[in-house]
Formats: structure tokens, C-alpha cells, sequence
């Protein structure tokens, strides 16, 4: 699936977690949106997701997606699974177009329409249009620099920006664990 107009970059380092998308929504050449958040928590955050594609079709399988996480008691490994079975198997869900990246504390998964679950050999993963570019560069800072998850994944998602057209500089930056989150 070809997906254009964002991209959404995770890194993990040092136990920490750190998910960054950019805000730019365009239709075709033009940019139509510049703040638009495309990465957020679930289950009371313990997990982050974010998505490249439709939003109508990315936010209906987040809901699908938060509705697995309750069922399996937050068990991302096997809600992400379930979900894609679930993607795979349901005529109307069959139809959504999107990519989602999701995170916890010790899992990271691309999750796919075409049936795909898949885990990255690297502590790094990146999708939409500029995901190449944010990629190489998180791989790039996490080898050669001691910057956190977060600092990774923003810087990441700025330099994609500079090289991708449907990729701008408004970053979300979400960690986890989050430090202001209460135990």
C-alpha cells in the first residue's frame, strides 16, 4: 500500500519508548492541514499508536484496535494480531486503507490491511511517505549519538521533512514510560 501525506517514526532506547508524527495532511499537491495529530496514547497510556493513510479509516481502527487491547487485557502482542485477523476477515474493514504503528514499552508493530504483523529487526520503524527518510536518520542518531527515544524521533521526523514534500516540521512527540503518568 502506498501511503503518502505523513510520515510517523518509533524509537525505542534506554527502556523508553518515543513515537513522533508530523501534522501535514495533503490532497494530491496541496497541503489542506498542517496540525493534524496522527500519533496518541491508548489503554491509559501504556500504549502509543500512529497512522499513515486515511484518518477516517486509521481512527476506525484505532477504535478496533483499543477495543482488542481491553479484551486481551492490554496485551499489545496479541491485540495486534487479533486485529489484523479481525482487518483481514471483516468485509467493511476489508475496505480501510491505512497503516498503523503502535508501541509499548517492549513491543513495536506495523500493523497492515494485507494481513501483516510486523516487528522490526532494530529498535526503529518508520511508515507514510517519508518514512525511508526518518528511518535512515533515527538509525543514524541512534548509532552515532547519545540522544533520548524522544530526541531521536523528533529530529528524525524534522530531517524527513526536510526531504519529503508531504512531510512538515509539526512534530507530536509521545513517550513512554511518561514521566508526568501516575503509577
Amino acid at each position: 500500500m502506498a501511503t503518502r501525506a505523513t510520515t510517523v517514526v518509533v524509537v525505542r532506547r534506554d527502556g523508553k519508548t518515543a513515537m513522533a508524527g508530523d501534522g501535514q495532511v495533503s490532497i494530491e499537491d496541496t497541503i489542506v492541514k498542517s496540525s493534524a495529530q496522527k500519533v496518541r496514547t491508548m489503554r491509559d497510556g501504556d500504549v502509543i499508536a500512529g497512522y499513515a493513510g486515511g484518518a477516517a479509516d486509521a481512527l476506525a481502527l484505532f477504535e478496533r484496535l483499543e477495543e482488542k487491547l481491553d479484551e486481551y487485557n492490554g496485551n499489545l502482542p496479541r491485540a495486534s494480531l487479533e486485529l489484523v485477523k479481525q482487518w483481514r476477515t471483516d468485509r467493511v474493514l476489508r475496505q480501510l486503507e491505512a497503516l498503523l504503528l503502535v508501541a509499548d514499552e517492549e513491543n513495536i508493530f506495523l500493523i497492515s490491511g494485507t494481513g501483516d504483523v510486523i516487528v522490526p529487526d532494530e529498535d526503529v520503524m518508520a511508515i507514510g511517505s517519508g518514512g525511508g527518510c526518518a528511518t535512515a536518520a533515527a538509525k543514524a542518531l541512534l548509532r552515532n549519538t547519545q540522544m533520548s527515544a524522544a530526541e531521536i524521533a523528533g529530529k528524525s521526523l524534522l530531517i524527513a521533512g526536510e526531504i519529503c514534500v508531504y512531510t512538515n516540521e509539526h512534530v507530536t512527540v509521545l513517550e513512554l514510560p511518561d514521566e508526568d503518568q501516575d503509577d
